[in-house]
């Protein structure tokens, strides 16, 4: 079982987060999540769901494994190096969100986990949602990518033939899982 911090900014793109919350949960993992404010109303905007119901939705699926923290608090374990998590990803990742972290700035827990994970030289994924691309985002990746953070657009794969957006969907979550050394149902490699 690993532990795996999920940080949910407001950039578009909801749905991959729900999908790999509940993968990492079917899974039997421990997801420590977090929510900016405009994370949370965004979801539920894009999923027409409050977040009171999907974290009800997330407990039925492993309500043991799940953790829940308020954006505000660095007093949280997770904004501690000394806290063991194995990875972070922050889905969907906004350019704010990024650009804080390129440069340090640990306002927030979901920066502040960020920041631990750099320094911890743990896996950190940014699923970043955005296009197109300017070049102070093309520079902020650059940088992070250069520490060794693992940048993941959701961009879909045709190669498997995806038949349904849900399909396409939930091979980029896949992808995510595998980034973070997680078997799943949802990877496909490609095969000619």
């Amino acid at each position: 079982m690993k532990k795996i911090i999920v940080g949910v900014t407001g950039a578009s793109g909801s749905v991959f987060a729900h999908k790999l919350i509940e993968a990492l949960l079917e899974l039997g993992h421990e997801v420590h999540l977090v929510y900016t404010d405009n994370g949370q109303k965004v979801t539920e905007f894009e999923l027409d769901n409050s977040l009171t119901s999907l974290l009800e939705h997330y407990g039925q699926i492993n309500r043991e494994n799940l953790y829940l923290y308020e954006n505000g608090d660095l007093f949280s374990r997770i904004a501690s190096g000394s806290y063991g998590v194995d990875a972070m990803v922050i889905v969907p990742c906004s350019m704010g969100t990024l650009a804080k972290v390129a440069h340090g700035i640990s306002e927030h827990l979901i920066t502040r986990a960020a920041d631990v994970m750099i320094k911890e030289n743990r896996k950190l994924v940014m699923v970043t949602r955005e296009s197109p691309l300017s070049s102070i985002h093309l520079e902020n990746m650059l940088k992070l990518s250069k520490i060794g953070v693992v940048i993941m657009p959701p961009v879909p794969a045709f190669y498997n033939k995806p038949s349904t957006l849900e399909e396409s969907i939930l091979l980029s979550v896949g992808r995510i899982l595998e980034l973070l050394g997680i078997d799943n149902p949802h990877h496909r490699v490609w095969r000619a």
